[in-house]
């Protein structure tokens, strides 16, 4: 999806850029049966209290239904349209079955409204063909792959995310992640083929802090601006750095500190650690 740049009016015009969602998006409004009302919780739990900082305001939203388990086997589906999804950084795909079923998917990049998709095991692995791994030859791109049998997919379900089939191993299949990660599978949970699509959304520069807003984020305060009893890193005499590697309040490492339970039962899942860093796709530009 190809990024637009508007003509600088204004600071914000100038700074930002925009999506263009006219190349992809086919249907403005969502499927009324797939669809409800999303209370938001403001970074608050059930008690009130903030457990998530800088939540708040927005938008409204409305949820979209989304099939991440795709078990409806050996039924075909057409592709009706491909939508905006404002809870999810990629686009969803609204599928009709062969029996008049609707549902929603996760658009993978390509898929193209009126192809064919399925899931199963007898499912050929093609574009947004759900089936579980054991049925994916190797080396296949893929993406909403479980992580228990039936669950429905946990991981690589954001823009332009794809893992790789690595290798499989009796009941265990090995998948490469985007962040780097090698980890081990089992061969029942199901993936979908192929490369989650929008993938220049991560190259989109908001421009003006009333987009952050609109989005739910609210402004947050510098540790090294706070007093020495809110944050490890406040307080000191002028403007001063802290003293020590950046940590959170809580005094967790923020940049490369290993914050995960060598306990935790995943934990002989990992063949490989995560790489640090990421990749950025070069954007496409169209003036406005």
């Amino acid at each position: 999806m190809p990024i637009k740049f508007y003509n600088p009016t204004s600071p914000g015009r100038r700074q930002g850029s925009v999506l263009d969602y006219k190349a992809t998006i086919t249907k403005s409004k969502p499927e009324k049966s797939l669809t409800r009302g999303k209370r938001r919780a403001s970074g608050r739990n059930h008690h009130g209290v903030i457990t998530a900082k800088h939540h708040g305001g927005g938008n409204k939203r409305l949820y979209r239904f989304i099939d991440f388990k795709r078990l409806k086997d050996g039924v075909p589906a057409t592709v009706e349209a491909i939508e905006y999804d404002p809870n999810r950084s990629c686009n969803i795909a609204l599928i009709r079955y062969e029996d008049g079923e609707k549902s929603y998917i996760l658009a993978p990049n390509g898929l193209l409204v009126g192809a064919k998709v399925m899931s199963g095991p007898t499912a050929e692995p093609e574009l947004g063909n759900a089936m579980p791994l054991a049925n994916i030859p190797h080396g296949l791109e893929v993406h909403n792959v479980e992580m228990n049998p039936g669950q429905g997919g946990k991981l690589v379900r954001s823009a332009g995310g794809v893992a790789r089939l690595s290798a499989k191993e009796g009941e265990w299949s090995v998948i490469i992640l985007p962040s780097g990660e090698m980890r081990r599978v089992k061969s029942k949970c199901r993936a979908t083929i192929g490369q989650l699509g929008n993938l220049d959304w991560i190259n989109v520069n908001l421009g003006k802090a009333g987009r952050s807003r609109h989005m739910g984020i609210r402004p947050h305060t510098r540790a090294k601006a706070m007093n020495p009893i809110d944050h490890p890193l406040g307080g000191g005499e002028g403007r001063s750095n802290g003293g020590r590697h950046p940590v959170s309040k809580t005094g967790v490492p923020a940049k490369g500190g290993i914050t995960r339970s060598p306990r935790a039962k995943s934990e002989k899942l990992i063949l490989r650690r995560r790489k640090f860093g990421t990749h950025q796709v070069r954007p496409q530009t169209v003036n406005v």
